[in-house]
């Protein structure tokens, strides 16, 4: 059996603004870590770092603009290797619904209990970053 960490939440800022802020080197600096690099384009690699710890690498499986992106961890020290990430945007009473999935974990143990605490204080940032142009990434100077 594998689980999944799941976040559904809204943001009010047109579905554009939200798909740049995920599927961008610009806009994934800004609300996840400050130390992202990499090629954004369907199956370019992003590798996501935090401070001196190496972060995952990941490929972009899917890619439709404004509506879905997925990518496959295809390197980390965290034991994340084939777990998928899918961001699904879609319009609902003025703003935008994101669906977020972290899929693939082979038990609920303590390690998917911090990441689930995780990604809910990294997907508020994303909030923050697509409605006031501010976001509280990994090593910005409001991160703490």
């Amino acid at each position: 059996m594998q689980y999944s960490i799941k976040h559904l939440f809204h943001i009010d800022a047109p579905k554009q603004v939200v798909f740049k802020a995920i599927s961008s080197i610009e806009g994934l600096s800004n609300w996840w870590t400050i130390q992202t690099k990499g090629e954004t384009h369907l199956g370019g690699t992003i590798q996501f770092d935090f401070g001196e710890t190496v972060g995952p690498k990941m490929e972009i499986t899917k890619l439709e603009v404004n509506q879905e992106i997925e990518w496959k961890c295809i390197a980390s020290h965290h034991g994340w290797e084939s777990n998928t990430f899918v961001f699904l945007l879609d319009d609902n009473d003025g703003k935008t619904r994101v669906r977020f999935s972290h899929n693939g974990w082979k038990e609920q143990n303590e390690f998917y209990g911090i990441c689930n605490f995780s990604w809910g204080r990294y997907l508020l940032s994303l909030r923050q970053y697509c409605e006031t142009g501010k976001g509280v990434a990994f090593g910005s100077l409001e991160y703490k």
